[in-house]
């Protein structure tokens, strides 16, 4: 019996050695695995963090130039509108300008736009009515000193307008409204305008 002990013993410790060793060699195979995992995990989450990181900077850039680009505009906005207030003006100041001064400003009008100097004078009704026959007179005054015809004479019709007037003879029409002349002032005016108002 002691024979058959001993080897049972035998045995038995034979296999608790073997479990023990394959306990082992799981223990550390399940450990490497481990390590192995916490290092891959650490390497996504800092590869994670970095492109967070990267794409955060690119939208930072992104809305900074977008709100830069809306500045830009906005400003561009502002003096646009400030300009075209400022020709709104020089029109309403050109209608408010007193009668000695109009009528000169629409004499000189009238004689660097006639081609012939017999052309009929269009007001609107307003100006007709004040200024219209003081204005053809000294337009005529101003022919006869270049020495061209001074036979411009002042229109029954009327046309709708801010202020200034038309020439016509026969077909043809020059447009000197107020208007019409702010307008093709703009362009060449335009940067200086905006020169005096935003300098500094």
């Amino acid at each position: 019996m002691k024979g058959i002990d001993k080897i049972t013993s035998r045995i038995l410790a034979d296999a608790e050695a073997e479990c023990a060793a394959v306990r082992k060699e799981s223990d550390e195979r399940c450990a490497a695995i481990k390590a192995e995992a916490e290092k891959k995990a650490q390497e996504e989450y800092w590869r994670l963090v970095r492109e967070g990181v990267k794409d955060t900077e690119q939208r930072v850039q992104r809305m900074d130039r977008t709100a830069r680009l809306e500045a830009r505009k906005s400003v561009l906005n502002m003096k646009q509108e400030a300009v075209s207030r400022a020709f709104e003006l020089a029109r309403d100041r050109i209608a408010e300008l007193p009668e000695r001064d109009y009528v000169g400003f629409l004499a000189r009008q009238a004689a660097e736009a006639a081609i012939s100097g017999q052309e009929e004078v269009i007001f609107c009704e307003r100006d007709r009515a004040a200024v219209g026959a003081k204005a053809v007179k000294a337009a005529n005054e101003l022919l006869a000193a270049k020495g061209m015809p001074a036979m411009l004479t002042l229109s029954d019709a009327t046309r709708e307008m801010a202020g200034g007037l038309m020439l016509k003879q026969g077909d043809i029409e020059v447009n000197c409204t107020v208007d019409t002349l702010l307008d093709l002032s703009r362009g060449e005016l335009a940067a200086r305008v905006a020169e005096v108002l935003f300098e500094g």
